[in-house]
């Protein structure tokens, strides 16, 4: 009997903690470590959905600049289109370009590639159906389970016949939507409701909640839907569809309600941008005695630990915030773990900032207004309109505010938004003063290089009112 090739670590799937894991091990310590992949090298973020979706969005942005300036006189010509071939090559030669480097930093870092989907069969054991044909088994002395998550449908009569499209699908569109409508106001709607408005489409966006992005401050998504309803997106909130009919791609209708009013909605296509579910159902929890909780995530602790000794569990199907920075602080946590490294990072309170990519941006860290009044935590606030962030007045991009949350005692900064232009590229200040722990006139005493975004967080912070 042949015995099973044995690897130090082994990720099941080649998302960004799972990768990064086996590609340190290997390259630091010499271990022999492999990843399984049975689609997208790499795993969503560079090949369906960060890094991709961004694409489109830049494309969609350049349109919309060039046809405002365009109007205004600044540039001339007789009208600016879009040629959705062109931009749907651009994104195909940036995901090819992407690929070729997960290929190069395989075979440079000397972990092992493995197309093919891995099944835990317990005991350390997993049963590759490998992808050429056939199926070999493997053991590993640490197991990763990095097996993302995929968009969610709910059970609305006709929608999944409709063949609706998705974040992936979307992404594949060679020409632009007549009517596009999108099922949910949330980060993947509203970037795409832009994008594609941008491009020429009529877009629909329909949300249940009684407003869009119900999280954050009533004040920042009101400001926001207003940007967008202004470049000609409609919304429909408190509306609940009960009936999908059609085809999207040629034509379908949504019959549902709002405000206890019948409502026909007909469109060219349809995306589901609802929510997401965890890929945790085909590979071995069971046979491997790995637990789930309620919402289909596998259970971890803090050390992203599964109940099994030796079994950890990193991204979207360990239920960490559905974010690519996260997925990495992921891999540090295991990586740290493993190595015994002193103080173990953990989960636990752990920063979780985030952009939205509209235009303009809305860029988040620590504690919302909501979120303060809600856990009943005092604050301060400071608020500055982005036309006081100098450099937007050079972008004529001045629409949108920022604001910050002090702690009332100590100084130390609670929370920090911003819708603006490249709002996201505010946020690596702010955090570094709040995980220092520093006093928010750290950032005000600052000399910051004139006219740059982040000049204006001398100005906002130079705003926060004293102790009462």
């Amino acid at each position: 009997m042949t015995t099973p090739t044995h690897y130090d670590t082994l990720s099941i799937g080649s998302g960004e903690a799972g990768k990064y894991i086996c590609w340190t091990r290997t390259s630091t310590l010499g271990v022999r470590t492999a990843v399984l992949e049975h689609s997208y090298l790499g795993g969503s973020c560079p090949n369906i959905a960060c890094l991709p979706s961004k694409n489109f969005i830049f494309s969609a942005e350049v349109v919309h600049q060039a046809q405002k300036y365009t109007a205004s006189g600044l540039l001339t010509g007789s009208g600016v289109g879009v040629n959705m071939k062109a931009v749907l090559e651009r994104k195909k030669s940036m995901v090819k370009g992407l690929a070729e480097m997960h290929e190069g930093v395989f075979e440079q870092s000397g972990t092992e590639l493995i197309m093919g989907h891995g099944t835990l069969l317990g005991d350390g054991r997993v049963e590759i159906a490998l992808k050429e044909g056939g199926k070999k088994v493997v053991t590993a002395d640490n197991i990763i389970i990095c097996t993302g998550s995929r968009a969610k449908f709910d059970d609305t009569p006709g929608l999944k016949e409709a063949n609706p499209l998705t974040h992936i699908e979307i992404l594949e569109l060679d020409e632009v939507p007549e009517h596009l409508v999108i099922l949910g106001g949330g980060y993947v709607g509203l970037e795409f409701a832009q994008a594609f408005r941008r491009f020429g489409a009529k877009v629909t966006v329909v949300e249940r909640s009684a407003r869009i992005l119900k999280n954050e401050d009533e004040d920042v998504s009101e400001a926001l839907v207003d940007i967008l309803k202004s470049e000609g997106v409609e919304f429909l909130t408190s509306t609940t569809i009960s009936k999908v009919s059609g085809t999207s791609g040629q034509a379908v209708t949504l019959t549902g309600s709002r405000d206890g009013k019948t409502l026909e909605i007909t469109g060219s296509h349809i995306l589901v941008a609802s929510g997401r579910l965890p890929n945790t159902e085909d590979f071995g929890a069971e046979a491997a005695g790995v637990e789930l909780t309620g919402s289909g995530h596998v259970k971890v602790d803090e050390y992203l630990r599964t109940n099994v000794p030796g079994i950890f569990a990193v991204g979207d199907c360990a239920g960490s915030p559905q974010f690519t920075h996260i997925g990495f602080d992921d891999f540090r946590i295991v990586r740290d773990f493993l190595a015994n490294k002193q103080p173990l990072r953990t989960t636990k309170d752990r920063q979780v900032p985030y952009t939205l990519y509209t235009n303009p941006e809305l860029a988040h860290v620590g504690l919302s207004e909501q979120a303060a009044r809600k856990a009943g935590i005092p604050y301060r606030l400071a608020e500055l309109p982005m036309a006081a962030f100098l450099r937007t007045r050079t972008m004529d991009a001045t629409r949108g505010f920022a604001k910050a949350l002090v702690s009332t005692t100590d100084d130390t900064i609670l929370g920090f938004t911003a819708l603006g232009a490249r709002a996201g590229e505010l946020l690596p200040v702010v955090q570094l003063a709040m995980s220092a722990g520093l006093p928010y006139t750290s950032i005000v005493g600052l000399i910051v290089t004139h006219p740059t975004l982040n000049e204006g967080l001398v100005s906002l912070f130079g705003d926060v009112p004293a102790k009462s």
